[in-house]
This record gives C-alpha cells, sequence and structure tokens, in this order.
C-alpha cells in the first residue's frame, strides 16, 4: 500500500527534490505518517526524482565490464552525463530511436544525493546520500562511440529509468547488493556491487571536488559485465523487449520497448 505523505507532514513539501532537502526536519514525521491511501497496483510509479538537477553515470566501474569491452582497468574514473529529459518512470516504455537501431540495456545501482555538498571526503560521504534506486543506463550505441564524448548516446529521451523507489541506506548495505538484468526473461547480466572498482563513496569524493553536488542529483553507479554489445554476435533491443533490472534489498524496474512515436 501506499501512504499519501504529503498530507501528513508539518510544512508544503511539492516534490521529491523539496523532501529530500528538508529530510533532517521531517525524517521522523515521513516514518511515522501511517494509512494505507493507494494500492500500489493502482497508481502509476513515476521516477522518484521527476527533474533532478544533475544525472551522472559512471563508465567502466565493474572489472568483468572491462574486461569483455578489451579496455585496460581504469586508473581514474570515467564520466559522463545523462540529460534531464532522459529520466524515465521505472515501468513505462523505453523508445528505440528512429535515428539507431543500436540500443542497449545497462543495470545499475542508483544513488540520490541528499545534501548540499563540495569536496567530500571519502568518509564522509554515507552522510550525503538520500537512498538509493535500481536503473537502466540505456545506451545508443553508435551515438556513444562515434566521438570521444558519451553523452548523447546516453541522453536519449526515455533512457534514464530508475526506481521503483527510494532506499534509504539505514535499509541496505550498497557494498554487498546483488544486481541482475533481464531481457524477455533470459539472465544477461548477473554480479554485485562488491565489485566496483570505484564505490559510492569514491565517486562522489571524486564528483564533489568538481562541482557541488546538491539535494537530488542522480548518480548512475556502472554496469556489470554482460551487455547486448558485448554479446557474439551483438544483441540490440527491438521494439516488444521487456528488460527487467532488479538489486535485492531495492526491488525490480521493468521497461518495455516501444518504437519511438511520430
Amino acid at each position: 500500500m501506499i501512504t499519501a505523505l504529503g498530507s501528513r507532514l508539518s510544512m508544503p513539501v511539492p516534490d521529491m527534490i523539496a523532501l529530500i532537502a528538508n529530510w533532517d526536519s521531517l525524517a521522523e514525521e515521513a516514518r511515522a505518517a501511517t494509512g494505507n491511501d493507494h494500492a500500489v497496483g493502482d497508481v502509476e510509479l513515476l521516477a522518484p526524482v521527476q527533474r533532478p538537477g544533475k544525472i551522472f553515470g559512471l563508465g567502466m566501474n565493474y572489472a568483468d565490464h572491462v574486461a569483455e569491452a578489451a579496455m585496460p582497468m581504469p586508473e581514474d574514473q570515467i564520466w559522463f552525463t545523462k540529460a534531464v529529459t532522459s529520466v524515465n518512470g521505472p515501468h513505462a516504455p523505453v523508445e528505440l530511436p528512429k535515428a539507431s537501431a543500436l540500443l542497449d540495456y545497462e543495470a545499475e545501482l542508483v544513488f540520490i544525493i541528499g545534501k548540499r555538498c563540495r569536496h567530500v571526503s571519502a568518509d564522509q560521504a554515507a552522510g550525503v546520500i538520500f537512498g538509493y534506486c535500481a536503473g537502466n543506463d540505456f545506451s545508443v550505441r553508435d551515438w556513444q562511440l562515434k566521438t570521444s564524448q558519451y553523452v548523447l548516446g546516453k541522453s536519449f529521451d526515455t533512457h534514464a529509468p530508475f526506481g521503483p523507489w527510494i532506499v534509504t541506506p539505514d535499509e541496505i548495505d550498497p557494498a554487498a547488493l546483488p544486481i541482475r538484468s533481464t531481457v524477455n526473461g533470459e539472465v544477461r547480466q548477473s554480479s554485485n556491487t562488491r565489485h566496483f572498482i570505484f564505490d559510492p563513496a569514491a565517486q562522489i569524493a571524486h564528483l564533489s571536488q568538481a562541482m557541488t553536488l546538491e539535494p537530488g542529483d542522480v548518480i548512475f553507479t556502472g554496469t556489470p559485465g554482460g551487455v547486448g554489445a558485448a554479446m557474439k554476435p551483438p544483441s540490440f533491443l527491438k521494439a516488444g523487449d521487456i528488460v527487467r533490472v532488479e538489486i535485492d534489498g531495492i526491488g525490480a524496474i521493468e521497461n518495455r520497448v516501444v518504437n519511438e512515436a511520430g
């Protein structure tokens, strides 16, 4: 069941970013809120943060994915951005774009920044994470790889679904989460976040040297091996395919691929 949280808080909270930014004041009220207002099956779950200020993704962050891409182990973190307009719901359709047929999936742990911060040490980083989601960093491979900059290939509309909700850090251990993806029920990726090359603390410490991180910013933490582009022969997604990402302790998102609308 789902509780209509906004009506049970002592201050106006127009959106998720406002809730995150005021979490220190509202956490106790939010956790005490009760009332079964809607059955989960009766509502459409949207992306937990509809309009994040920033979306960043980390490339080559699992050793098995580095190996399948035939790339050297990264000494530095490889970051790219995804356009805010790529945000999509956890069960919403994902578009096969008119511009390319090389659409691929990437199962990822996603975390949401909870506090405005800069120059955060790795030891401090856990304190600025609001929570975790499952995500899929859909990628248009020819657009991604035709230049040294990944941004366009990662930024097509609908290509950043995440959710199905935000799980707060007290509920899970992000360093030991099994993660899987399936396409039409076939397991394609199966790994564990303990195989990160750079964990979320290292990611925050690195990013926050360059920029201020703000409540609601969304970070995709990298994908394990098993992507379609690395299969022999490569296997890209087509209209009608159903792609599911599951992370133990968080839940699952599932998206059907559809042709881009006219």
